[in-house]
């Protein structure tokens, strides 16, 4: 992706959660040079902040995501069982832009419509492979109710609400009827490794510098902030 798109999107994004009521926390509006200038160890060591991803397709409209984490605690303190043992992160999922298949290891989430349009979510239960089960029934809880669906069921969530997703529950979104506002709340959030997609593809963004970055992303955290 281009930078000067991204710049684009994280204008966009920032307006669309506005209109919603939600106000970002305050390192969100730091420049690139001040988070260079204070490093703060509780922002990239948890990876906060701006994550726009095309998943290295080049095709963001059709296939990609708009996150922000806003919190995150660290999987040493998984391995403890005790500490901050959670992370929140607040999202958009345009029209009919899908985020593709996948699961994960670790991390159970909520996944909570916060406005807009539908969220569509297609879901499979974990082979004994960890591949996809594509004859098993889908028993997810929604809202504290348990919904029963055929393997590659979608289920749609209008605003208001949630599903929980328990670690190895394959699953892919998007939005129907409008662009949607999503909220999750997880367990503890490891982008880096726990993302196992049914297709060869990347959780980051290839980015062309075209113009300087409005803001940092956390997949630029390594090379503008760690490497100097």
């Amino acid at each position: 992706m281009k930078r000067s798109r991204i710049n684009e999107i994280i204008r966009e994004g920032d307006a669309f959660i506005r209109s919603f009521g939600y106000v970002m926390p305050p390192f969100a509006y730091w420049t690139p040079e001040q988070l260079r200038e204070r490093r703060p160890e509780g922002i990239i060591g948890a990876r906060l902040g701006w994550d726009i991803t095309d998943y290295g397709q080049e095709k963001f409209d059709e296939l990609g995501l708009f996150l922000f984490t806003v919190r995150n605690g660290r999987a040493e303190d998984l391995a403890k069982g005790t500490g901050m043992l959670y992370a929140e992160k607040i999202m958009i999922s345009r029209k009919d832009q899908l985020s593709p298949m996948h699961r994960h290891v670790v991390k159970a989430e909520d996944i909570i419509n916060r406005g807009g349009g539908r969220l569509v979510l297609e879901l499979f239960m974990p082979a004994e492979d960890g591949g996809v089960d594509r004859h098993r029934e889908v028993e997810v809880p929604t809202d504290g109710v348990m919904r029963k669906l055929p393997a590659g069921g979608l289920l749609t969530l209008d605003p208001g609400e949630s599903v929980t997703l328990l670690p190895g529950v394959w699953h892919a979104f998007w939005g129907e009827g409008g662009d949607v506002l999503i909220g999750e709340v997880s367990t503890v959030n490891d982008d880096l490794t726990d993302n196992i997609f049914t297709q060869p593809i990347g959780r980051f963004s290839t980015i062309e510098e075209d113009e300087a970055p409005l803001h940092l992303l956390v997949s630029d955290y390594d090379s503008h902030i760690l490497s100097r």
